[in-house]
């Protein structure tokens, strides 16, 4: 796998860029363009090298059309929409059902766009789609700058500085699980929150009233035997569930956080989608505010991040959520493998 800088000559050369550009857009104003951001770096250094530029994204919701995204990414680069330019923004690609099929006839499509093909979408790395694994099959390819840095951070948790304190957090057992029990044996502490506490405390026989538990057998004695899992000392209970983590474990995470020497955090403290933002929000000030090395990465971990405005507090801010998880549990992904093969 190589980075655009082992390129060689790109001047006049067409250069097909995968972003992920697929950000909420509320009343057509952007809520979130980090990810957006991060991406320019490889489209100047391309612009700098000469290159004739298309870049291909798709929208947050399917069919959406990426004019508001153009709108925005034109305050910053001379970019055209759809129409042939040196820097072109195609419309979403999820307008074609081939993208998420991985349909190879779309993938040739898209490959004819370009001589060469940059894969600077991290954060959909881990979809097998035409754009992300298959176009690498018919062009020379390569990883964007951000996505370099991507995985150059991430994956300094499989050989940390310690004490290493893990905080994870979230709802969906079933994609963390593999988290937990690769990190039980890295991390020196997981702080586990969010409703994937829930079921840790009906492991232990608690109450937990009506609140969310996932279904399945996930090993959890096992895990909790290791003496390395933190669970919330108090919640916030609302109707009978708990929403969030309460001030005595936020104190106690404090304490974690000033004794750690890295701090990983993925995933809200509490029901961050329905308003139980304060365990996220004070936890992400005390990571910030602590001066230890951090990665943090996340869809809710970022936009706790983006409405204190402290993402340049943290050593590294992952662009990927699902693919952050995944890359953390396997050391790869689909999008990384794709490129491995050429």
């Amino acid at each position: 796998m190589r980075s655009i800088t082992e390129a060689g000559d790109l001047k006049g050369k067409r250069v097909l860029v995968r972003v992920d550009w697929s950000v909420p857009i509320n009343d057509g104003k952007l809520m979130n363009e980090y990810q957006i951001k991060k991406s320019l770096v490889t489209i100047e250094y391309l612009q700098k090298a000469g290159a004739k530029i298309v870049v291909i994204s798709h929208s947050e919701r399917d069919g959406d059309t990426l004019r508001p995204i153009f709108e925005y990414v034109k305050q910053f680069l001379p970019i055209t929409f759809v129409e042939p330019s040196d820097l072109v923004l195609l419309e979403d690609l999820r307008q074609n059902k081939g993208e998420k099929d991985n349909n190879e006839n779309f993938a040739k499509k898209l490959a004819l766009k370009g001589d060469v093909f940059v894969n600077e979408a991290f954060a959909v790395s881990h979809r097998k789609h035409a754009s992300i694994v298959g176009v690498p099959k018919f062009l020379p390819s390569f990883i964007g700058l951000q996505f370099a840095l991507e995985i150059k951070e991430l994956s300094k948790a499989f050989y940390p500085k310690r004490p290493f304190l893990f905080i994870l957090g979230g709802a969906k057992f079933d994609t963390k699980l593999p988290l937990l029990k690769k990190f039980v044996h890295i991390a020196d502490h997981i702080f586990v929150g969010g409703a994937l506490a829930h079921n840790f405390f009906k492991e232990l026989g608690k109450d937990i009233g009506d609140s969310l538990v996932s279904s399945g057998d996930f090993g959890i004695k096992e895990l909790l035997d290791t003496g390395k899992i933190i669970l919330p000392d108090d919640t916030i209970v609302e109707d009978k569930k708990i929403m969030d983590a309460g001030p005595i474990t936020m104190e106690n995470l404090k304490s974690q956080i000033k004794n750690a020497k890295l701090v990983l955090w993925n995933g809200p403290l509490g029901s961050y989608e329905r308003g139980y933002k304060v365990a996220t929000l004070q936890l992400a000030k005390l990571i910030a505010e602590s001066g230890k090395e951090s990665i943090i990465g996340g869809g809710d971990t970022l936009s706790a991040v983006k409405e204190l405005n402290l993402f340049d507090k943290f050593t590294f801010v992952s662009t990927g959520g699902g693919a952050m998880l995944e890359f953390l549990a396997t050391g790869t992904l689909p999008g990384i493998e794709a490129l491995n093969q050429k």
